[in-house]
């Protein structure tokens, strides 16, 4: 398929095409990114926040992850200074709700 005029591709480790579901699959594949969108899913936090809540990640690799999901129109920054997920952040976040589901159904089966 032609790429459309105007449409912005991300680059993508192991692809070639940058197909938005690999390039999605990339990014959230990312050390520390799908911590930060779960701590982010109820409230938006402060950056030490966010930090204490993702096990005192390193400053260095949140500040990274979350200038790359604001990029990617996930996350933003907030009047109070504080990281939120945007619409698009809380319509992902939601996406991963059966997948939690399961998840727990699976804990508690299995003993994981």
């Amino acid at each position: 398929m032609a790429k459309q005029a105007g449409s912005k591709t991300r680059s993508v480790r192991g692809s070639r095409t940058g197909r938005p579901i690999i390039a999605l699959l990339d990014l959230l594949g990312q050390r520390w990114t799908l911590r930060i969108l779960w701590e982010l899913h109820d409230a938006p936090l402060t950056s030490r926040a966010l930090r204490t809540a993702c096990d005192e990640a390193s400053p260095t690799v949140l500040q990274a992850r979350l200038s790359e999901l604001r990029e990617a129109g996930f996350v933003e920054l907030g009047e109070a200074g504080g990281y939120g997920l945007t619409a698009l952040g809380r319509e992902l976040c939601e996406t991963f709700m059966p997948l939690h589901r399961f998840a727990e159904r699976w804990r508690s089966k299995s003993g994981a």
